[in-house]
């Protein structure tokens, strides 16, 4: 990324998803130079355009445009992205059968460096249900975190974010390929902003564990165990990120619980809190593909996060 602005796209739906992007993007904006476009997909349930639709001068697509333009502009307005922090094409509304596809190539368009997603809501959810959860995929994000060639910037409803930005770099490591990009992304960024990198391993106890009766020792046994494992391969990440810039600050925690939302809750998480989640890949396509325990971790992070490529 070099010195430029961080360039976010953002991806945002009014009425389906919350402006939880847009405070993401402000909260962007309080640590590093920013540059935004937000693109608002009119999805179509047609493949083609109907006879009723053949004229040039389409009332309805030109009537949702312009409508979703100004609510667009208002909510930035709001959300403190001032004239300066936006691209000088800020606002695109699309009209397509495919979000996904679209999102991606306006990524690349853009040249973004990350497309942030917000958390789908329905009819049957209120804020105060939302507010207690982490991210919630919708089908346009699920397909987005399979395979975007981009890193995803995932909002949480709840996060309660720092006014002073990204005071913390925080990343799930555990020793593989993808988790060893995750770590270079996460020390590049922490490097970049100028602050502390942590680096964190989850081990839940429950479904994750071995069944005691099949010879493997207690429950409490294996945590122990596993615990060890974990710091063991802490030591060994935060050995990485020195060998990548030795100047940066770097501790390492690990965090058990009773299932993933008791693990992820028994570390203590600040407002300024960013984290970063690796990926994997799905053969020569190259493209992201989440794996069941980063699924949890989506489900239930307390604070925005980052998912790179690998």
């Amino acid at each position: 990324m070099g010195t430029r602005p961080l360039r976010i796209l953002i991806a945002w739906r009014p009425g389906e998803y919350g402006t939880e992007t847009l405070a993401y993007a402000a909260w962007l904006s309080r640590t590093t130079k920013v540059q935004i476009r937000v693109v608002s997909v009119l999805s179509r349930g047609w493949p083609l355009t109907s006879l009723a639709r053949l004229s040039s001068n389409d009332s309805w697509v030109a009537n949702e445009t312009s409508t979703l333009e100004s609510i667009i502009k208002s909510e930035l307005k709001l959300a403190g992205l001032r004239k300066g922090m936006l691209d000088d094409d800020a606002v695109r509304v699309i009209e397509t059968s495919s979000e996904s596809t679209t999102i991606c190539r306006e990524a690349e368009d853009f040249s973004a460096d990350l497309v942030l997603l917000g958390t789908r809501r329905n009819n049957a959810q209120d804020w105060s249900s939302l507010s207690k959860s982490g991210f919630v995929m919708g089908s346009t994000s699920d397909a987005l975190l399979h395979y975007s060639p981009v890193p995803l910037a995932l909002a949480v409803p709840s996060a309660k974010l720092s006014k002073h930005g990204v005071t913390r770099i925080s990343v799930c490591y555990i020793d593989t390929p993808q988790s060893h990009s995750a770590l270079n992304k996460a020390a590049d960024l922490a490097h970049r902003w100028e602050v502390p990198l942590r680096l964190v391993s989850f081990t839940p106890r429950g479904a994750t564990m071995y069944p005691t009766e099949n010879g493997y020792g207690t429950s409490s046994d294996l945590m122990v165990e596993w615990r060890e494992q974990a710091m063991a391969l802490l030591d060994r990440g935060v050995d990485r990120a020195h060998t990548r810039y030795p100047e940066l600050s770097i501790d390492s925690e690990v965090a058990s619980g009773n299932g993933w939302e008791e693990a992820i809750s028994s570390i203590k998480w600040k407002k300024g809190d960013m984290l970063v989640l690796g990926s994997s890949t799905l053969g020569p396509f190259g493209r992201v593909f989440i794996g069941s325990s980063t699924n949890h971790i989506v489900r239930h992070s307390p604070v925005p996060m980052l998912i790179t490529p690998a």
